[in-house]
């Protein structure tokens, strides 16, 4: 499936309708030369004309094996794919009058999420008339973000959402490992010979 829609994107050998087009390449001569042309020289090195660039103008093709490079342009995509991380984003829920036991079983959940490099979204949801303790909200958010000021930074500070306060908090970035201690040179100096009918003082 995924193939097929690679497919799509490229028009190759008498797909391509235009009059001239630029050549690219290192199997052929550069420059525009007109489509028939073009396609002679793809056919008789038994390669296919592949249009990379239609919005030039004019457009841009590439004599190659379009199997290859198909398979050139899926790889390069996945590369492309790991190298974008995936930001992860774990949410905490609060209410307006959380117990001590219960913020510290999310405190610790909160420090194990930012450790892992995920974003930890956390929340005082207001049920009803408990609204009127939003102040409360406010607080209880930022005394969280200061117990986890060694783990994450405050990316968005609290706001309220309709019934949600939310602030944002994104992990740190590791410390740099410290630089290896000098090792310290210990030089021996051996003991002068002894001479013959000389007492050893030492």
């Amino acid at each position: 499936m995924k193939n097929d829609r690679l497919k799509e994107q490229y028009r190759i050998n008498e797909q391509i309708k235009v009059r001239e087009v630029r050549l690219v390449g290192d199997n052929t001569e550069q420059g525009v030369f007109p489509t028939s042309q073009a396609l002679k020289f793809a056919e008789d090195l038994g390669l296919d004309l592949v249009e990379i660039s239609p919005n030039a103008a004019p457009p841009v093709c590439k004599i190659t094996d379009y199997q290859k490079f198909l398979y050139q342009q899926k790889k390069r995509q996945k590369e492309q794919k790991a190298k974008s991380v995936k930001v992860v984003v774990k949410e905490i829920r609060f209410g307006p009058q959380t117990d001590d036991h219960d913020y510290n079983f999310k405190l610790k959940h909160a420090k194990g999420f930012l450790e892992e490099g995920a974003k930890v979204k956390a929340y005082v949801f207001f049920k009803g008339r408990s609204i009127l303790f939003k102040e409360q909200g406010e607080v209880l958010l930022l005394r969280f973000a200061n117990d986890l000021e060694d783990y994450g930074k405050v990316e968005q500070l609290p706001a309220l959402e309709g019934k949600r306060m939310i602030i944002m908090l994104s992990p740190k970035k590791a410390a740099a490992p410290a630089p290896p201690k000098p090792v310290k040179k210990v030089i021996v100096t051996p003991k002068p010979e002894k001479k013959e009918g000389e007492t050893d003082l030492s």
